[in-house]
C-alpha cells in the first residue's frame, strides 16, 4: 500500500494492557500512518503512559536487533515522518482523578516495573529517539497542528482512552476539528450492558463523564464533535472481542504458566517476553472470574479504523447505529453511566424527553400551548453512531496474533 492510500491516525490512549496491544498492532498494519501518541490519565497516570510508549518502542528495537528479518511485520515502526510522542491530558475536566490500576497495575502494564525490570527504561531519557519524536509540548497543540496542516478530512483520531485532551483540543479550536477531521473512532461507554469499572459505567466514560457530555451530549454546539463522523465502540460491542490466552500460550509463548512464573528474557523472542511479562498477570486475574481470555476493547477499535477510513462507507461485516443517551456525570453511584430512554410506545414525547418538565412548561403557559411547541425549543439531539456488529471475535484475534507476532 502506498503512503498516499494510508490512513494517518493520532492515537489517544492511556496505554493499559489491551492498549499496548492495540498500539503494536497500529504499529504492525500497514493501513495505517501512525502521526502521533498522545497519551493522557487513566489506565495509570500520565507519565507512567508516557513510558509505557517507550517501552514498547525498547520491546520491538531488541526484536529488531535479534530478529531483522521481522522489521517488515511493524512498518510503523520504521516511518521516515517518526510518530510524535506528546502529553495530553493529566487529570479530567472536573471532579476526582480516577485510574484503573485496579486491573491494569501500578504502572499501567501489570506491574511489570517492579516484576520485570530488565524492560525498565534506564533514565536520563534522551529526547532524541531514532523512531519518535518526543517532545514536551502540549499534546492538544500537537493534535491540532497535525490536523491543521493535513488535507480536508483525511486523518483519523483513535480515542482509546478518556476524552479529556479531545475536549480540550474542542474549547481551543473546536471549529478546525470539525471542519478537518476526517473520522473519530472512541472506545467507550456501556449501552445496554453493565459497566466495568462501576456497575453502571464503563472506564473511559467513568474517568471523565464531562468531557462526554460536551463532546456528545453537548449544550453549546461549539464544543461538539461532528457526530456524522464519529464512530463508538461501547462495551456493548467490545466485550465480544475475546484475546485467549490458551490460544496465546498455543501459538506465541507455550511458557505462559498458571500460577505464573515471571517470563524470562532468555527464554523467548524479545516481543514475546515484553508481551507475556503483563499478561501473565492478567491471566491470573481473569482466571478468578472464570475466564481463561481478556477482552479486545482497544484492538477492536484500532481495528475499526483500519477497516473503515474516512469518506468510505462502512466495509462489510460492520454495522452501526444511532443511538440517543445522556451521561450521568456526578452520580455517587452513577458517574459515567450512559442513560437511554428505554420507555416504549410511541408518544408524542422524543427519546429523552423529560414529560414532567414538559408538562410544567405546558401549565405555566395556558393549555393553548402544544407539546410539540413546547418541544420544538430544545431541538431532538441527534444519536451517536455506535457500532453493534463487526466481521468477529475470531477475525480480530487471527489479524492480532498474525500481525503483532507474526503466527
Amino acid at each position: 500500500m502506498s503512503l498516499k492510500e494510508r490512513i494517518p491516525v493520532i492515537i489517544d490512549t492511556d496505554p493499559g494492557v489491551d492498549d499496548t496491544i492495540a498500539i503494536l498492532l497500529a504499529l504492525a498494519s500497514p493501513e495505517l500512518e501512525v502521526l502521533a501518541f498522545i497519551v493522557s490519565f487513566g489506565n495509570t497516570d500520565i507519565e507512567s503512559s508516557h513510558l509505557n510508549i517507550l517501552k514498547i518502542y525498547q520491546a520491538l528495537a531488541r526484536h529488531f536487533e535479534q530478529y531483522p528479518s521481522h522489521k517488515y511485520r511493524f512498518p510503523n515502526f520504521f516511518s521516515e515522518n517518526k510518530p510524535v510522542l506528546a502529553r495530553g491530558c493529566r487529570g479530567p475536566l472536573e471532579g476526582e482523578l480516577h485510574s484503573a490500576r485496579y486491573f491494569h497495575g501500578r504502572d499501567g502494564l501489570s506491574s511489570i516495573t517492579d516484576r520485570h525490570p530488565d524492560l525498565n527504561i534506564e533514565e536520563p531519557r534522551e529526547k532524541i529517539h531514532p523512531q519518535l519524536e518526543v517532545t514536551d509540548r502540549p499534546g492538544v497543540d500537537v493534535a491540532l497542528d497535525l490536523i491543521r496542516q493535513r488535507p480536508s478530512k483525511s486523518i483519523t483520531y483513535i480515542a482509546l482512552g478518556p476524552l479529556t485532551t479531545l475536549a480540550h483540543m474542542m474549547r481551543q479550536d473546536g471549529d478546525l476539528v470539525r471542519n478537518n477531521i476526517g473520522r473519530i473512532v472512541s472506545m467507550g461507554g456501556a449501552l445496554d450492558v453493565p459497566g466495568n469499572t462501576s456497575p453502571t459505567a464503563e472506564f473511559n466514560f467513568f474517568a471523565d463523564p464531562f468531557a462526554v457530555k460536551e463532546l456528545l451530549i453537548p449544550e453549546d454546539s461549539n464544543t461538539a464533535l461532528p457526530l456524522d463522523r464519529l464512530l463508538l465502540l461501547p462495551l456493548d460491542i467490545t466485550n465480544h472481542h475475546q484475546f485467549s490466552f490458551s490460544t496465546y500460550k498455543d501459538k506465541v509463548d507455550p511458557k505462559l504458566d498458571i500460577p505464573s512464573r515471571p517470563s524470562i528474557a532468555a527464554d523467548k523472542s524479545p516481543l514475546t517476553h515484553f508481551t507475556s511479562s503483563f499478561l501473565e498477570r492478567v491471566r491470573e486475574r481473569m482466571l478468578q472470574f472464570g475466564k481463561d481470555s481478556m477482552v479486545l476493547h482497544d484492538p477492536a477499535t484500532v481495528w475499526c479504523a483500519i477497516e473503515n477510513p474516512p469518506s468510505a462507507p462502512l466495509r462489510n461485516g460492520w454495522k452501526v447505529r444511532p443511538r440517543v443517551f445522556d451521561i450521568e456525570q456526578t452520580g455517587r453511584l452513577t458517574r459515567g453511566m450512559l442513560v437511554v430512554d428505554r420507555r416504549e410506545g410511541k408518544s408524542a414525547y422524543p427519546l429523552g424527553a423529560n414529560r414532567a418538565e414538559v408538562q410544567a412548561e405546558l401549565e405555566r403557559h395556558g393549555s393553548d400551548l402544544l407539546v410539540e411547541q413546547v418541544l420544538n425549543e430544545k431541538p431532538v439531539r441527534p444519536g451517536v453512531l455506535c457500532v453493534h456488529e463487526t466481521p468477529g471475535s475470531e477475525r480480530l484475534m487471527d489479524l492480532v496474533l498474525q500481525r503483532v507476532w507474526g503466527v
